[in-house]
């Protein structure tokens, strides 16, 4: 216990040399060991409380002259007897098919962190970021998938750069820079009903280093895979860094379905890439099936950089099958290309006399990483069919 706490003593001590030296810090990367450290950086909170995130704005909504216009005073009636100032306007409401969006922010600057609760389907909510200038997003998924929550089903998920609180209380941590503006929009895609959405975007305004590289997040979807394989990310050009996968797998037969091998083809390589996993449990810093030796279960675990946090048991009736929720963060390991990034699994399980099993499961993925701008183009998001859980 004393050479872990020496170690990690020496890991914070170290990160704060580091940053003080570092040219352009301006209270962006924080930690325990900076948070003392005063710095000109603005904090700003975008909300449906404060739309514009403005110094000065938030808490405006009045109950009594707003009344009945949509997405301004949503608590009027709650409110009547308190009036402004007194949870006017706490959630928007997204209308079936509708688009809106949830956020804009003139640069340079940051988003730090990010909180929401959306309510309905959440395969069926999809999340757009745009940085800076650009017409195509950057960031394009299905907020249930980007929050690791794939099932439509809550989760416990505690991790460095996700977490899922009870009440299915959605909050990421990644960091993403923008020079320029920032534009979130939110679709719902639900034809049945409307969403109703709490969120509080974080950000800072401040300077971004030369250095600094724009987050991108993009979501996959085989069902079933095509040749026992599974492409998570492809296409990607430019100079980056990976920094994360959230899988989720719904199997389709008996047995243990986690035998294949993720793959890293980056900066020319053809039919071999340059790093080649050993397994799909041990990708995601598991061992053995991650199965608890003494029950005989799938054990769900989630830690600050990888997990197995979602273990859904067929009941009996509807739910025939089994299906996981898991994540690998690289916040320690990013993995780091100059050219050109591919990264594929490959979905094995077990058959008769100790063989591999070429399967055809159910696998959706986001996949996390920085690169410099522009992005080459997302392949089409799936359709709402496509897109859709039947559980």
């Amino acid at each position: 216990m004393k050479y872990v706490f020496l170690c990690w003593l020496t890991l914070c001590t170290t990160y704060s040399a580091l940053a003080q030296r570092l040219p352009g810090f301006d209270g962006l990367d924080m930690n325990l060991s900076t948070l003392s450290r005063l710095s000109n950086a603005k904090t700003r909170s975008i909300s449906p409380e404060n739309f514009t995130g403005e110094r000065g704005k938030g808490g405006m909504a009045d109950p009594v002259k707003q009344k009945g216009q949509r997405n301004v005073a949503n608590a009027a009636n709650e409110a009547r007897d308190l009036g402004q100032g007194w949870k006017v306007n706490p959630f928007i409401i997204v209308e079936k098919g509708e688009t809106v969006t949830i956020a804009e922010m003139e640069g340079p600057g940051a988003i730090q962190q990010i909180w929401m609760t959306p309510t309905g389907n959440w395969r069926y909510s999809i999340l757009r970021f745009y940085w800076d200038d650009e017409k195509e997003p950057s960031v394009e998924v299905p907020v249930g998938d980007f929050f690791g929550m794939a099932w439509n089903e809550y989760a416990l998920l505690n991790s460095l750069a996700v977490t899922v609180n009870p009440g299915s209380a959605f909050n990421c941590y990644w960091k993403m820079p923008f020079r320029k503006r920032c534009k979130i929009t939110l679709e719902n895609q639900n034809p049945d009903e409307s969403m109703r959405l709490y969120y509080q975007i974080n950000y800072t305004l401040t300077a971004i280093g030369e250095d600094e590289a724009y987050f991108h997040a993009q979501f996959r979807r085989s069902n079933p895979t095509k040749g026992s394989l599974h492409t998570i990310l492809d296409g990607v050009q430019g100079k980056g860094q990976y920094v994360g996968t959230f899988m989720a797998v719904g199997t389709r037969n008996n047995g243990w379905w986690g035998e294949g091998e993720i793959k890293f083809f980056m900066d020319g390589d053809q039919q071999f890439p340059t790093i080649s996993g050993t397994g799909t449990e041990d990708y995601f810093c598991g061992s053995y099936n991650f199965e608890n030796k003494k029950t005989h279960q799938y054990e769900a675990f989630s830690t600050p950089y990888a997990g197995l946090h979602q273990v859904i048991r067929p009941d009996g009736l509807y739910k025939s099958q089994q299906a996981f929720g898991m994540y690998r963060w690289h916040i320690m390991d990013p993995v780091r290309f100059e050219k050109e990034l591919k990264v594929n699994i490959q979905d094995l399980g077990w058959r008769s006399g100790g063989r591999y099993y070429p399967q055809q499961s159910d696998i959706a993925t986001v996949a996390y990483w920085y690169q410099r701008e522009p992005h080459a183009r997302f392949p089409k998001l799936p359709s709402r069919d496509e897109l859709e859980v039947p559980r």
